[in-house]
This record gives structure tokens, sequence and C-alpha cells, in this order.
């Protein structure tokens, strides 16, 4: 019942772990596969080491976190190191499928690491909206139409075996459809909506000073929900490649909703720091009830279902 297919990928279940949370390790995403998700997204990384901002990094406001990690990276050789040890089968004998966020400064950076992993990963999600990303990463990209389609395009090209190209943007645009067309134009099989609202900052009223250390940073959890639910509604109504939402998922009304907006599938990243690991399967059983109890065979019979 909570089977789906994204891009040719056959997953058991539509939950997949978001970039940027328990990702930095095969230990971890194993873990969160033998906990139930129907798949995972490493950390993002790049091609050389990059150390980030210092801390403190992260800081909780109401409704969520605000973070500014600055996309730190080990470097894409010693991350393929953890890639080759992420279990192909769970427990089960199931498959788990596991997908890389990548990010770069620019189309021959992106071409690179798609070569380097392709053959490591089932998919490879373009970090092209990270919002604290260093100078001439994340958003700076996925916020121009023409930076996001040569990204996209010289990915795909990339690929040797058809690993599916997934684009993540970002909602701190003008015109958001303008860009998940672009990416679409240039090859995307899919892109993911949202990556984190902002920048936004946190003062210390005590010391008067700006709590994490770059100041700014990008704003996730339940807060930012409506404004992920919008895009990803906007986006299947406008665009003919396959979606993933993220964005403030905590319980199986969120997943519903998402469905409903368009999502084939949704990631889940700040609601493990609340509920721990075991909410890929309290949502699974809540959500295979709400479908039996609404006679719902199929997760695709859900996708899109608000815009019918």
């Amino acid at each position: 019942m909570l089977k789906t297919e994204l891009c040719g990928i056959k997953f058991q279940n539509p939950l997949i772990l978001a970039a940027g949370v328990m990702g930095s390790t095969a230990s971890s995403l194993n873990w969160i596969l033998e906990s139930g998700a129907g798949g995972v997204v490493t950390k993002s990384f790049s091609i050389n080491p990059n150390k980030g901002y210092k801390n403190p990094t992260t800081v909780a406001v109401k409704g969520g976190i605000i973070n500014a990690i600055g996309l730190s990276s080990p470097g894409v050789k010693k991350f393929k190191s953890e890639l080759k040890l992420i279990n192909k089968k769970n427990m089960n004998g199931d498959e788990n499928i596991a997908i890389a966020s990548i990010y770069g400064s620019n189309s021959d950076e992106f071409a690179y690491m798609v070569n380097e992993i392709e053959s490591l990963v089932d998919m490879i999600e373009l970090n092209v909206s990270c919002p604290h990303a260093m100078t001439g990463c994340g958003a700076a990209i996925g916020q121009d139409s023409d930076l996001t389609y040569e990204v996209v395009k010289a990915s795909k090209k990339a690929t040797s075996s058809n690993t599916p190209i997934i684009a993540k943007l970002t909602p701190n645009v003008t015109d958001l459809i303008q860009i998940a067309k672009s990416a679409e134009k240039a090859g995307a099989d899919a892109i993911t909506l949202i990556n984190s609202v902002g920048p936004g900052m946190k003062i210390d009223i005590n010391a008067g000073t700006p709590i994490l250390s770059n100041k700014f940073g990008g704003m996730s959890g339940p807060a930012i929900k409506p404004i992920a639910i919008r895009c990803v509604y906007d986006a299947y109504t406008n665009c003919n490649i396959p979606i993933i939402g993220v964005g403030g998922i905590s319980n199986y009304e969120d997943v519903v909703e998402f469905l409903y907006a368009g999502a084939s599938a949704v990631q889940i990243g700040t609601s493990i720091m609340y509920e721990g690991i075991d909410i890929f399967s309290k949502i699974k059983d809540k959500l295979k009830f709400f479908m039996k109890e609404n006679d719902f065979k199929s997760i695709d019979e859900m996708i899109g279902y608000a815009n019918k």
C-alpha cells in the first residue's frame, strides 16, 4: 500500500530522510533506513573539504530552528567511502534507496561530482538552494534561472547510467515556477521543494549580539510548512516532473497534505531532532491507517488530490 515509484526508482514508502540531518556517515544513514525510512539523502558534500562556519551554527526559535552550518563537507573522496558502506537492503530484504546531495560553485564542479558518485547511489540531489552557503554556492545558483539551467544540464549530461537527477530549489525567489521550469527544461528528473527559508536571525538580548556565528541562517521546521505546501501545489500545477516535498513535516497529516498538494514523496529533517528516528515508523503506521480509512489503495491515488 505504501510502496511508490519515483523516476523509475521503487521506494518501500514515500518517507525519506532530508539532507542535513544524520546524513554525514553511513552508520547513521543505515540506522535511519532500519528505522523505517523509504530512502535517505546524505548531508550535502562538495569536491573539496569545507570546514563551514564556526559554532554556534544552530539556534531554536518558535516554530523551528535557524541554522548556518555553511555546508561543511569532508570532500567527495572521503565521502565516497561512506557511500560505499550504505546497506543496499534492510533487515527485511527490501531495497534501500540512497540519494546523494551535492553542491558546487559552478556547472563543472557539479558535473565532476556526478561522475564521481553516480555508481554509488540511486539518485543525486543538486543543492542549489542553501540560503547560508559559502559565496557562489547554494541559493546563489538556485535564485538564477540561467545558472540553475546550466548546473542541471551539466549534471544530467555527466551521468553515464541514467541516474535520476533531482534539483532542490529555494523558496526565496520572486518566481519559483520560472526556476522550476528551468530545471525541468534542463533535464531534471524531479525537483525537491523546499530548502530552508530566509536567511533569518536571532539575537541574544543579554549579550546584545546575534547568536549564530554567521549571524544569519536558514529557517526550517513546522513554521515553514505552509510555504512549502504552496510551492509544491504551484509546481505540480505548472511542471511535468515529480516533486519531493519537504518543510516542517512532523506527522502523518503533514505527509497527506504534501501528497495532496502534488508531492510524490516527502523528506523529513528537523522533526527528527524533536521526535527521534522513530518518527518514520510512527508516520508509516498512521499513514497506512489513514489510507485504509479513506479508501486509498496506493500513494499514487493521493498525489495531487487537492488539484483535482
